[in-house]
């Protein structure tokens, strides 16, 4: 069978199905605290609204508890299976770099079937929601969404030598991620409405097999490995896992190392800040005075699907006229916009409309990884990627946790809170690369020191 170097319906297929996934998975565990805490069915009618406004009302009051419990339940899962997650994606992106990029790819596309399978299970026998704890360990022991990432981007990284080709293939990679996610938003509404929680269910498991078949049998590898090397693996090979890492930064310049802790640093607190405060949209949109039902969060997250794109429009607009560094800066710029002005949405009307200053929004994340794959040699990648898919699966999950537990402390005087605390931490990440530019880095200048400097180290050794 012809096989093809193309990542990206992968990504597609991935992206979409997990992303269906998730508010699923939020509003079943909604409705069944709703259950339990008022001890009656969860209304699903549309002429009809669950959400009270009322504050003198007793109702307003379990409400609070529901949303309390659900951002509780949330916390506590991310946090079971943040070690594993870690654990994996560093050694399997890592780990590409000498024995291919596809195992960092597959293995979470399966933790991803097996978190289809599971929940159809949950949703159909109405088991426990406990058993999300142990859900939550599997996925984390056969690779995270952090893990997925890493590969993917390492896969982009091999075959793109050309550096403002590289930066508008990571773009592509998470613009296809966004659209998926966007898709994916608005059809859960539909599905929820038209089928079930089941059914849906099995919809999603369908697609991550589909995805599981491709990646096995027709995308090609980056990373040629012989077949004495497959069947080899010893001690020797998990020191260069564990090691690549460390050796990427101990072997480097101070300057280049300077350099790249300066672009993580901007990378994950502007990561922190954008996952913390859009992982909690969902809840917010379910609270009063807004009160959405399953299809307008769908809508809700499907105008957000268009901020995948206008940021890859925008980073190929502005990369023909701008450094990558005054790139991150609009966006960030962008972000900060939107979610102040979510702070304060309390009509449905506002809440569609704060979709627009997120425009560039996501701009930061595939221009900070392209910035800093362009100062690491080749063979250096996957240590690189799986570096920062470790990071990110920690600060994915420290945010979500932190964020939930802030909004569970601070839901019942003002829900708002922390957008601006989302904003607030997005200063952070800009005087971080407003740092970059005083100090005069020049990015093909560097690149150019680097490989200089690398080459002759090479030859010394």
């Amino acid at each position: 069978m012809k096989k093809f170097l193309l990542v990206e319906p992968v990504a597609a297929i991935y992206s979409f199905a997990s992303f269906l996934t998730i508010p699923l998975i939020q509003q079943y565990v909604y409705r069944r605290l709703w259950e339990e805490v008022n001890n009656s069915s969860f209304i699903n009618n549309l002429n009809i609204s669950h959400c009270e406004i009322n504050e003198s009302n007793p109702i307003y009051i379990k409400q609070q508890e529901v949303q309390q419990r659900a951002s509780l339940l949330s916390m506590s899962l991310d946090l079971s299976g943040l070690i594993p997650s870690l654990v994996v994606a560093l050694i399997l992106v890592a780990y590409s770099d000498h024995r291919g990029r596809k195992a960092a790819i597959l293995l979470p596309s399966i933790g991803a079937l097996v978190s289809s399978c599971f929940c159809l299970a949950v949703s159909y026998f109405s088991l426990t929601l406990y058993l999300f704890f142990a859900l939550s360990l599997i996925v984390g022991f056969l690779g995270s969404f952090a893990t997925f990432l890493g590969g993917c981007f390492s896969y982009v990284a091999d075959l793109c030598h050309d550096e403002k080709q590289r930066t508008l293939r990571i773009a592509l990679i998470d613009m296809i991620l966004g659209l998926g996610a966007g898709l994916a938003g608005l059809s859960s509404g539909y599905f929820l409405r038209e089928l079930g929680f089941t059914w849906s269910f099995v919809i999603t498991s369908l697609f991550h097999f589909s995805n599981i078949g491709y990646i096995v049998f027709c995308l090609e590898d980056t990373v040629k490995v012989s077949e004495s090397q497959q069947k080899i693996f010893n001690i020797k090979d998990f020191k260069e896992i564990f090691f690549g890492v460390f050796l990427l930064f101990k072997t480097s310049s101070c300057r280049k190392r300077t350099v790249i802790i300066l672009m993580l640093t901007a990378f994950m607190t502007y990561l922190f800040s954008n996952i913390g405060g859009g992982s909690l949209f969902t809840l917010y949109e379910l609270d009063a005075p807004l009160c959405w039902d399953e299809v307008l969060i769908g809508w809700g997250a499907s105008l957000s699907t268009l901020v995948f794109l206008t940021s890859f429009l925008g980073i190929y607009l502005f990369s023909c006229c701008l450094k990558d560094a005054y790139i991150v800066l609009i966006g960030i710029i962008s972000w900060i916009g939107g979610i102040i002005m979510t702070a304060f949405a309390t009509t449905t009307q506002t809440m569609f409309l704060v979709r627009l200053p997120f425009l560039f929004a996501i701009m930061p994340l595939p221009v900070l990884r392209s910035m800093m794959s362009k100062v690491v040699r080749d063979s250096e990648q996957g240590a690189l990627f799986a570096c920062i898919a470790c990071l990110e699966s920690l600060i994915g999950t420290f945010a979500l946790i932190s964020f939930n537990s802030i909004y569970a402390a601070t839901v019942l005087w003002y829900p708002g809170f922390c957008f601006l605390l989302s904003a607030g931490l997005s200063v952070i990440p800009f005087s971080i690369v407003c740092l970059l530019i005083c100090m005069g880095y020049q990015e093909k200048e560097y690149t150019t020191f680097v490989n200089t400097s690398e080459h002759t180290e090479d030859a010394v050794s």
